[in-house]
């Protein structure tokens, strides 16, 4: 996954506060198709995680029109995968002195988009 194509544009978003898991629920249903089906497809989902994997596919598009001089209306995506990010590790108080952990996740959000 390390080599892109000429005709290959990548973008990551780091850090995200999400769950990996609630992101690739949202990121299988859009893999494979085109750059414009994608957006109306995040844009009328109601998971929270559809804004910034709209902001992703927004760099990824712009990365290939910048750099690579692309069309836009002729990208899809080739793959979307999200990673786990590290772990935010908190305490709530409880009952008789007692700390209950809670762990805040995060992911990295990966899209690769590619030219027909």
């Amino acid at each position: 996954m390390n080599e892109l194509n000429r005709n290959q544009a990548k973008a990551v978003a780091k850090y995200v506060r999400i769950s990996p898991t609630k992101v690739r629920r949202v990121l299988k249903q859009i893999q494979g198709l085109s750059y414009k089906e994608a957006l109306m497809i995040l844009e009328f989902m109601p998971y929270r995680s559809c804004g910034p994997i709209w902001q992703v596919l927004h760099s990824a598009a712009s990365n290939a029109q910048n750099n690579l001089g692309l069309n836009k209306q002729n990208l899809f995506i080739k793959s979307a995968f999200a990673d786990q990010g590290p772990t935010l590790k908190r305490f709530r108080p409880r009952a008789k002195g007692r700390g209950f952990k809670i762990f805040k996740p995060t992911c990295h959000i990966n899209i690769i988009v590619e030219s027909n």
